[in-house]
């Protein structure tokens, strides 16, 4: 039974650097065995069901996307069943107001929860950071450049996070949940 997950790569399609199509996108993963392959936006957000377990589909991806495009970028992969996770225990819905400041970070690697523990004892009023198992939540009340909670996950974290706005998120999840 094909099995649902959902590739978010970090860093394409901002600005004028690391420039995919994602027509190229979806054939790429489409290649590596994916079915029902679908994007949304154009920031490296993919829907994809495979038939077989592979815990290696981050670095297939990775791998793939610098051989076919030239174009270098972290890949984190998530089930639908995270993704419904990391939305229905979002604790942050009572104080995230507006989705735009509102992200969610999603790990790279399983550990990464333990790096953000310190951060997530501090007070980052008016800002707030809860620590899931597979994402951190981020309200970053005085918008994501001026956030200081938003800089210092980034420095904890470099580049084994990659990070979707609460509408990105919702509209993923309920992409992911749809039938094919």
């Amino acid at each position: 039974m094909p099995a649902t997950h959902i590739a978010l790569l970090r860093g394409i399609n901002v600005g004028t650097a690391k420039r995919v199509a994602m027509s190229d996108l979806r054939a790429l993963v489409e290649g590596l065995g994916g079915s029902d392959v679908r994007t949304l936006l154009n920031s490296g957000n993919v829907v994809f069901s495979v038939t077989n377990d592979r815990s290696d589909l981050a670095a297939e991806i990775e791998a793939a996307l610098v051989k076919k495009t030239g174009v270098s970028a972290r890949v984190t992969v998530i089930t639908a069943a995270e993704l419904a996770a990391v939305v229905k225990k979002n604790p942050l819905l009572q104080v995230a107001d507006d989705p735009a400041r509102f992200l969610i970070s999603f790990f790279n690697r399983p550990g990464d929860a333990k790096a953000l523990k310190a951060l997530a004892k501090q007070d980052w009023s008016p800002e707030a950071l809860a620590v899931g198992p597979r994402a951190a939540y981020l309200w970053c009340a005085n918008g994501i450049l001026e956030s200081p909670l938003w800089t210092a996950v980034g420095k904890a974290l470099g580049d084994g996070v990659t990070s979707r706005n609460w509408a990105t998120v919702l509209k993923l999840h309920a992409l992911a949940s749809a039938p094919s």
